[in-house]
């Protein structure tokens, strides 16, 4: 079985001879590992380079890491997160773990940090925004509770910022998508255009969750209980699609979508439908403009007109208030009215038809 090596590095050397030797580093200190995984020599080595790898970080930005994931802030965060903050503090530890406590809180730390930010916002502005969020708020945390005098990145300017309220999934995009999707993306864009909800929970929605009428479930974002009502088209979708497990989303195995999966089949069906696509100029990299995320925007408009208040809409894809009147500010002025026309356009998306195809094709 393989086991992964927490806060170990494995490195492979080629020698001379042609063979490869491997070599482990205790990634906190630096230190070389004597013996393989497992053995006695391994671990003893392991123990010793970890006590000195504590007594190294401490009273620095390494200590604070390791400080703050025993907190009960740390505790409170979900899983993924904490999974992304471990990835953020590697970097952190890697670039600046040294720095003391004293240098943490100089001026000088703050226009390092902001001259790292400038120069790798150029190519990824959203990741370098994350990660010097992510260390304000360890360093946010040290100063109130722990022994940092100052948090010198208690404010900064972000490089990226997107206002997607006029990103919304139109009629023909849908259609599009439709036409091309194999019947789990199909049945995804269903539950994701009808719900509002987002893609995670999307992914986690159980029969035991719908009643024949409703959909009730927690969000994982906000915590919030809501009650989405199904509309016509995604009722008799749910009740023509097989049950093949707990979940009502489920690959071709029968097995839950995770994440990475999940974005590659998502990604496939969207070329393949034509959907629009941007090139980055710097990074060369491709992107979707119309994002899973956007498809709630377009959600927002339909509820409301189809008769939700906003108060309505809100409450049932967790927008704010502001968030909500924001998206049909903006989509409605784009499209005049959405009307009757467009909204029998999305439901028309599931018509019986549709809903018989799909389950045909599990």
């Amino acid at each position: 079985m393989h086991v992964r090596l927490k806060g170990i590095n494995k490195v492979q050397r080629k020698l001379a001879d042609g063979s490869i030797r491997v070599h482990y580093y205790h990634r906190a200190s630096g230190t070389p590992l004597e013996g393989k995984p497992g053995t006695a020599k391994f671990i003893a080595s392991l123990t010793a380079a970890e006590a000195k790898g504590q007594t190294r970080s401490k009273g620095a930005l390494a200590g604070l890491l390791r400080d703050f994931e025993k907190t009960a802030k740390w505790r409170r965060l979900r899983e993924s997160t904490q999974t992304e903050y471990r990835r953020i503090f590697k970097f952190w530890e890697d670039k600046f773990g040294w720095v003391s406590l004293t240098g943490l809180a100089q001026k000088s730390f703050r226009r390092d940090l902001l001259e790292w930010h400038d120069e790798f916002s150029a190519e990824k502005p959203r990741e370098a925004d994350n990660r010097l969020t992510v260390l304000a708020r360890v360093l946010s945390w040290a100063a109130a509770d722990g022994e940092l005098a100052d948090n010198v990145l208690a404010t900064f300017d972000r490089a990226y910022s997107s206002d997607r309220s006029d990103k919304i999934w139109m009629p023909e995009h849908v259609d599009a998508f439709m036409a091309k999707a194999d019947s789990e993306m199909q049945l995804a864009l269903v539950l994701a255009l009808h719900t509002g909800q987002r893609q995670a929970d999307i992914r986690k929605m159980a029969w035991s969750q719908y009643d024949g009428a409703t959909i009730s479930l927690r969000q994982g974002k906000t915590g919030v209980m809501v009650r989405v009502p199904c509309t016509a088209a995604l009722k008799a979708t749910l009740d023509a699609a097989p049950k093949r497990g707990a979940m009502i989303l489920l690959t071709k195995t029968g097995r839950s979508f995770q994440k990475r999966y999940f974005a590659e089949k998502w990604d496939a069906a969207y070329r393949a439908a034509g959907l629009p696509i941007t090139i980055h100029k710097t990074t060369k990299e491709e992107s979707h403009d119309l994002h899973f995320h956007d498809i709630r925007g377009t959600t927002v408009t339909m509820l409301f007109e189809a008769g939700c208040t906003v108060a309505e809409v809100a409450s049932i894809t967790g927008h704010s208030l502001r968030r909500a009147q924001e998206i049909l500010d903006k989509y409605l002025a784009r499209t005049s009215v959405m009307s009757r026309n467009a909204i029998a356009k999305f439901e028309n998306v599931l018509a019986p038809e549709t809903a018989n195809r799909l389950q045909t094709a599990n």
